[in-house]
C-alpha cells in the first residue's frame, strides 16, 4: 500500500522523506535555515515551484531538523540530519508522532487515490496540533500538495493558519501557488525553489539512473524543464512516449488534423492507467508555453485558465474513470481553441 498510495513516489527511486541531498536549491535552503535557527521561524511556509524540483525534499529536511533540534542553532547550519539519526529513521518509517503528512487519500472502493485532498484530511490538523507533550516538542504538518485542496478543504486549513499553536509548523507544497486562496497565501511565508539547470539534472540522472548513457541524459535534461522528478519519470520508455505525445497534442494548432489527433488519442488510451501521467506531462508542456509567453510579455490570466481547465479535465478523468480517448480529444479541443485565441 505504501508504494500505491503515494502520489509523489517515483518507481525505483527514494521517496523525498528518504532523500538527504538537496541539489540546486542552496538559496532556498539558506533562507529556511536562517529563519529556523534564529528561534523564530514562521508557523506557516509555502514551498513554491514546479513539480519535481525538490520542494518535498526541502520540507522533509526542515521537518527532520525541527523535530530533532527544535527552532535552535544547536544543529548543523545546513539543517542536515543524517539517515542514521533516530529522528530520520522514525520519519522514514512514517512513525514519528510529531509529523503529520496530508495528501490525497486512498479510495478503497475504487482502488486508487482520490483526486483531491478532502476536508476530512485537513480536519486532522486540529486533533494533531491539540496533542500536547510534556516536553513541549515541536509538531510539523506537511500538505503535499496544497494545490489539490478544494474550497472546503482550503477553508478548513485557513482556520489552523489563523490560530496556530505554539511550537507548530505547517509546510504547504505548491506547484501552482496562485491557485491558493489569497487569505492562505497572506498567512504563510513563501519560499520559491528554482528549476534545476541542465548540468545539474545531468549529474543527478547519472547518479540516480546509471543505466542511461550521456546522450539519453542530455535529451531528458532538456525535455524535463528543470524537473528532476519529470526526468526520472521520462527515463522509462513509456514515459518518454507519453511526454512526446503530450507535446504533439500541444502543437496541433488552431485548425488541427483531427484524424491525427484521434490516432494520438487511440495510442494514449490503450492503457487507461496511463491517462494520469499523460495529463501531468501535458500540463507541464502547457506550463512551459505559458512561462515563455509571459517572458515575452504575452499570455496572462486567460492562458492560465487553459492550464486550470486541463487540470480539471484530467483530474475528473482519473476520479470518475472517464474514457481516456475522449479525455484526450477534449483536451485537444481546448488546446485548439486556445491556439485560435492566441493564448498559447
Amino acid at each position: 500500500m505504501t508504494t500505491i498510495a503515494e502520489p509523489d513516489r517515483i518507481e525505483g527511486q527514494p521517496h523525498p522523506r528518504e532523500t538527504y541531498v538537496l541539489a540546486g536549491q542552496e538559496e532556498a535552503l539558506a533562507r529556511a535555515a536562517r529563519a529556523i535557527r534564529s528561534g523564530r521561524p514562521p508557523q506557516g511556509w509555502l514551498m513554491a515551484g514546479g513539480p519535481g524540483i525538490g520542494k518535498a525534499t526541502l520540507a522533509y529536511r526542515i521537518a527532520r531538523y525541527v523535530l530533532r533540534y527544535g527552532a535552535k542553532d544547536s544543529g548543523p547550519a545546513d539543517l542536515h540530519v543524517g539517515p542514521e539519526d533516530a529522528t530520520s529513521r522514525r520519519i522514514e518509517a512514517q512513525a514519528h508522532p510529531g509529523l503529520l503528512i496530508l495528501r490525497r487519500p486512498w479510495d478503497e472502493k475504487n482502488k486508487r487515490l482520490k483526486s483531491v485532498i478532502t476536508v476530512d484530511e485537513i480536519r486532522r490538523l486540529g486533533e494533531f496540533f491539540s496533542l500536547k507533550s510534556a516536553s513541549g516538542d515541536w509538531r510539523v504538518a506537511i500538505i503535499d500538495s496544497a494545490d489539490e485542496m478544494h474550497e472546503e478543504s482550503a477553508n478548513a486549513l485557513l482556520k489552523n493558519l489563523e490560530e496556530p499553536p505554539a511550537h507548530s509548523l505547517i509546510i504547504l507544497i505548491g506547484h501552482a501557488p496562485g491557485r491558493l486562496l489569497p487569505t492562505i497565501r497572506s498567512r504563510v511565508i513563501r519560499l520559491d525553489l528554482k528549476p534545476l539547470d541542465e548540468n545539474m539534472l545531468d549529474q543527478l540522472l547519472a547518479r540516480m539512473a546509471p543505466d542511461l548513457d550521456s546522450a539519453e541524459r542530455g535529451v531528458l535534461a532538456r525535455f524535463a524543464d528543470g524537473s528532476l522528478g519529470l526526468a526520472l519519470r521520462l527515463a522509462g520508455e513509456q514515459g518518454g512516449q507519453l511526454a512526446r505525445d503530450a507535446e504533439a497534442l500541444l502543437a496541433i494548432g488552431g485548425t488541427p488534423d483531427w484524424q491525427a489527433v484521434l490516432k494520438l488519442a487511440e495510442r494514449v488510451g490503450r492503457r487507461s492507467n496511463e491517462i494520469e501521467q499523460y495529463g501531468e506531462f501535458l500540463r507541464q508542456a502547457v506550463s512551459r508555453r505559458i512561462r515563455a509567453l509571459a517572458e515575452a510579455g504575452r499570455g496572462g490570466e486567460r492562458s492560465v485558465e487553459l492550464w486550470e481547465r486541463l487540470n480539471a479535465l484530467f483530474s475528473r478523468a482519473v476520479e470518475v474513470n472517464l474514457e481516456p480517448r475522449q479525455t484526450v480529444l477534449s483536451a485537444g479541443a481546448l488546446i485548439s481553441s486556445a491556439h485560435r485565441q492566441r493564448l498559447i
